[in-house]
């Protein structure tokens, strides 16, 4: 289910969507008679493209989902939990630790970190499966962690939790009522809070790795198509479908009459 739900979450993010889109118009316009539909479609497929990675459209959807949250503040009640979730990493011994992060997993570690020494007496927690590798991404995080002065008793590894519904769900047994603040990435924290709060949690959010930016002043940055912006849709995309799944996951659960 894991895997099925990974894979068509693919193949309708923005990019692959538009490729398969314009290859469809490809096909049309190579193999049968119907030319103007074919043109229609590969610029509709081309639009999309420059649509989707162009400042004010990608940053401009963004940045509302991710300034849900503020940035986190000391707060005069005690923190006993931190936890950062899980994004993704590679293994390559020929590289630092800090590189075989993803730079979403190193800017919530890093973020983690930083409210972690805020609060000495706190448990830092980290999350996330092993991605195929033979180290869990958990671990890995650890790994850089205790690098970057982080004491191993400090530590707890959640090694098993492949999505953030497992994630929430684990962290209960764990927390308990004890007082938890949670790291994720910005435009992700929504998602991420009502997963937790759906678990019996409530945590503190703490957002990380913003993304989209209002105050641009180079033009040639604003209003040029850049790779950076695409990411910054497919982000906006992912959290809205995830939003969606929510829902609808919740829906079918409930208990009919």
């Amino acid at each position: 289910m894991f895997e099925l739900k990974k894979l068509i979450s693919t193949l309708i993010m923005p990019l692959p969507a538009l490729l398969l889109l314009g290859l469809f118009g490809l096909c049309l316009l190579w193999f049968s008679q119907r030319k103007r539909l074919a043109s229609f479609v590969i610029f509709v497929a081309f639009a999309g493209i420059f649509l989707t990675s162009f400042q004010p459209v990608a940053s401009g959807l963004l940045r509302p989902l991710e300034r849900q949250y503020t940035a986190f503040l000391p707060t005069e009640k005690p923190v006993d939990f931190v936890m950062v979730l899980g994004n993704s990493h590679v293994v390559d011994d020929a590289i630092p630790p800090t590189s075989e992060l993803s730079r979403a997993a190193l800017m919530r570690l890093a973020e983690g970190i930083r409210i972690h020494r805020m609060y000495p007496t706190s448990k830092l927690i980290l999350s996330g499966y092993d991605h195929g590798y033979e180290v869990s991404h958990a671990r890995m995080l650890a790994r850089v962690a205790m690098a970057l002065g982080v004491n191993k008793n400090s530590i707890l590894l959640l090694e098993t939790a492949k999505d953030t519904w497992e994630e929430a769900y684990q962290a209960a047994s764990v927390v308990g009522r004890s007082n938890l603040v949670l790291v994720t990435s910005a435009a992700h924290m929504d998602r991420a809070v009502y997963e937790f709060q759906s678990a019996g949690l409530d945590p503190i959010p703490a957002p990380t790795n913003f993304m989209a930016q209002k105050q641009i002043k180079q033009p040639w940055i604003k209003y040029g198509p850049r790779a950076q912006y695409l990411e910054q849709f497919e982000r906006y995309w992912h959290e809205r479908l995830g939003q969606a799944w929510q829902r609808l996951r919740d829906f079918i659960a409930q208990p009919t009459n």
